[in-house]
C-alpha cells in the first residue's frame, strides 16, 4: 500500500518545484508511473486480504476501485490543461496540489481496515473537491453548490460518526476482519435500528439516493471538468462502497430496514432517467444519469447476495469510466460553443467527426449494449433483485428503458441536426483529447474480456 501511497504524496513537491515548461508533462506521466504500478493490486491471491496491516487491506472489493482512482489522476491532469491555459503558473500549481491531495485519502477510504480510519478518510475527501468546484468551477453559482454538497455530507456524517462509536463500545473493535467475525447480538430494539439508519445514512448521501442527490446535479454543473471526474468516477463510489462493507456489519432482514431503500433507489432509477428526458442542460443531464446508475448499486448492495455485490461492484467500475468519459466529451463541447444547453451545441457531427465517434462509443456503454461490462453488471443486478422479489422487474426494466431513451437523445441532441448560426468556426479537436477519450474507452474494452477482474469474486 504504501509504495503507491508515497509516490502519490511525492506528487506534491514536484508539482511545486517542477519548470513551468514541463510541469503538465511530469505530473501527467508520474501519475501514469503510479497508475501503472497500481495494476499490481488486480492479480489474484489465494488470502482474502492483499497487504493486511494494521491499518489497511485490500480485498477483492477494494481493489477494482483502488485502481480505478490511480487510473483517472492522470486522465483529471490531462482534461484539466485547456481550461487552466490562461491562468498564472501558481494558480496552476495549487490546481494540481488540490486534485493530488484527494488521491491519498480516496486511496485510504477504500484500503482502511479500521473503521474509524475508513471515516476520517471518508470525510476528508471533501474539503480538496469543496475548493475545487468553488475556487475553479466556471459560475457564480459554484457558493451554491458547493454550500449544498457541504452541508448534505455534514449533516449526514455526523450521525455516521456516533453510530461507529457506539458500534465501538458495543464490541469493543473496529477492526474488520475482528468486525466480520463478532457475533451480532439480533436484538430489535430501536437503539439498533437507529444505529443501522445512521450507519447507512452518510453513504446514502455519498452515493446518492433517490431523495438525498440534490446537491449533486449542483456540484457537478459548477464544477471544473477535473471536479466533475473526481464526484462522477470515485466519489459517489466511496458510497457505494461504504454501503456494502457496513451492511456486512448490520442484521438488515430482522428489521426489514431494506425494504424502504430498496424501493426508494428503484423508484429514483426511474424517476432520475425521466428526469434527463427533460434536461437542457448537457452536464446536468450526465449528472442525473448517473444518480439513475447509483440506484441500483444501493438496491443491489442492499440485498446482500453474492451476485447482487458482483453486480454492484461491476457497474460501479464501469459507470466511474462511462459517465468520467462523457464528462470529457461534455467540456470539449463547451471549451469550443462555451454553452453547455444542448439546443445551442447541436449538429457537431460534420465539424468534429472524430469526436462523434468517441460520443457514439461513449454513449453506447452508458446504454450498456451488449458485450460492455455495463450489460453484464446490470444483468446481474436484475437478477439479483429478481430472485429477491419479482415484482422489481418493473421499475428496472422501465428505468433501463429510460436509459436507453435518454442517452440515444443525448447523442441526437449533440451530434446531428442543423448546426446553429452562431457557430460559424470550430478549434479542431487535439491529440490530447483523444488519447483522454482513448485512455477512458481501452479500459473498458479490455475488462469485456475478464470481467472477473472486477466482479468482486475471488479468482
Amino acid at each position: 500500500m504504501l509504495k503507491i501511497i508515497m509516490p502519490t504524496i511525492m506528487l506534491l513537491p514536484l508539482t511545486f518545484l517542477s519548470p513551468h515548461k514541463f510541469l503538465w508533462t511530469n505530473t501527467t506521466m508520474y501519475s501514469l508511473l503510479i497508475a501503472a504500478v497500481s495494476l499490481q493490486w488486480l492479480t489474484p491471491t489465494y488470502y482474502p486480504n492483499k497487504g493486511l496491516t494494521p491499518w489497511t487491506s485490500i480485498d477483492q472489493i477494494s481493489a477494482p476501485l483502488l485502481v480505478l482512482s490511480c487510473w483517472l489522476l492522470p486522465l483529471m491532469i490531462m482534461a484539466s490543461q485547456n481550461h487552466l491555459e490562461q491562468e498564472p503558473v501558481n494558480r496552476k500549481r495549487i490546481f494540481l496540489t488540490t486534485l493530488i491531495l484527494v488521491q491519498p485519502f480516496i486511496l485510504l477510504a477504500f484500503s482502511a481496515s479500521e473503521l474509524m480510519l475508513f471515516y476520517i478518510a471518508f470525510e476528508a475527501t471533501l474539503i480538496p473537491t469543496l475548493i475545487l468546484i468553488t475556487r475553479w468551477g466556471s459560475q457564480p453559482e459554484r457558493l451554491n453548490a458547493g454550500i449544498y454538497l457541504l452541508f448534505y455530507t455534514l449533516a449526514s456524517s455526523l450521525p455516521l460518526l456516533i453510530a461507529i462509536l457506539h458500534l465501538h463500545n458495543q464490541i469493543g473493535t473496529l477492526y474488520f476482519p475482528m468486525l466480520k467475525l463478532s457475533h451480532h447480538p439480533s436484538t430489535n430494539s430501536w437503539t439498533d435500528l437507529v444505529s443501522s439508519l445512521a450507519l447507512l445514512l452518510a453513504f446514502m448521501v455519498k452515493a446518492p439516493l433517490y431523495g438525498l442527490h440534490l446537491w449533486l446535479p449542483k456540484a457537478h454543473v459548477e464544477a471544473p471538468i477535473a471536479g466533475s471526474m473526481l464526484l462522477a468516477a470515485l466519489l459517489l463510489k466511496l458510497g457505494g462502497y461504504g454501503i456494502m462493507r457496513i451492511t456486512l456489519l448490520i442484521n438488515l432482514s430482522s428489521s426489514n430496514l431494506h425494504y424502504p431503500f430498496i424501493v426508494l433507489a428503484l423508484w429514483g432509477a426511474l424517476m432520475t432517467s425521466a428526469i434527463c428526458l427533460r434536461q437542457i442542460d448537457l452536464k446536468s443531464l450526465i449528472a442525473y444519469s448517473s444518480v439513475s446508475h447509483m440506484g441500483l448499486v444501493v438496491a443491489a448492495a442492499m440485498i446482500q447476495t453474492q451476485w447482487a455485490f458482483s453486480g454492484a461492484m461491476i457497474l460501479m467500475i464501469s459507470h466511474g469510466l462511462t459517465s468520467s468519459m462523457l464528462f470529457c466529451l461534455a467540456n470539449t463541447n463547451y471549451e469550443r460553443t462555451h454553452s453547455r444547453i444542448l439546443l445551442l451545441t447541436r449538429g457537431l457531427q460534420p465539424l468534429l467527426p472524430l469526436m462523434a465517434t468517441w460520443w457514439l462509443l461513449a454513449n453506447l456503454t452508458n446504454m450498456a449494449i451488449p458485450p460492455t461490462t455495463n450489460l453484464m453488471a446490470e444483468l446481474t443486478i436484475i437478477i439479483a433483485l429478481f430472485n429477491w422479489s419479482s415484482m422489481t422487474i418493473l421499475l428496472t426494466g422501465t428505468a433501463i428503458l429510460l436509459t436507453a431513451s435518454y442517452t440515444l437523445y443525448m447523442l441526437m441532441m449533440t451530434q446531428r441536426g442543423p448546426l446553429p448560426s452562431h457557430i460559424t468556426s470550430i478549434q479542431n479537436s487535439s491529440t490530447r483529447e483523444h488519447l483522454l477519450m482513448a485512455l477512458h474507452m481501452i479500459p473498458m474494452i479490455l475488462l469485456i474480456f475478464k470481467p472477473e477482474l472486477i466482479s468482486g469474486i475471488p479468482m
